[in-house]
């Protein structure tokens, strides 16, 4: 599938994607939204959903599938969604071309 609007999803990202999908019920599929809130401003949510909404577009890599809403596709324009799991912890991260700023923990950020 072409993914006109140049967001990716990593490796690391895709395998965790899929672990996660594999122990849930059949048909869920990930979903990222931004909205607005956040100590910084705009905030990345992380739904498992079963259906498409009108709008959303289907990113497909790495073997792993994530929708995104029309709405906050201009605002991750460009963003790798990744999966790190280090010494603070395990967590999706959005590395984000767009963001200007964000907060410590990286859920929230700023345009």
């Amino acid at each position: 599938m072409e993914n006109r609007n140049n967001i990716s999803i990593s490796k690391n990202a895709a395998e965790k994607i899929k672990n996660i999908i594999s122990s849930q019920e059949k048909g869920l599929i990930l979903k990222i939204s931004v909205l607005g809130g956040g100590c910084a401003g705009f905030s990345y949510q992380f739904d498992l959903v079963k259906n498409l909404d009108k709008g959303d577009i289907l990113l497909e890599e790495n073997g792993a599938k994530v929708l995104i809403d029309e709405v906050s596709i201009p605002y991750l324009e460009g963003s790798v969604i990744d999966y790190k799991n280090d010494l603070i912890g395990q967590s999706f991260e959005i590395k984000n071309p767009n963001a200007t700023s964000s907060c410590g923990c990286g859920t929230s950020f700023s345009m």
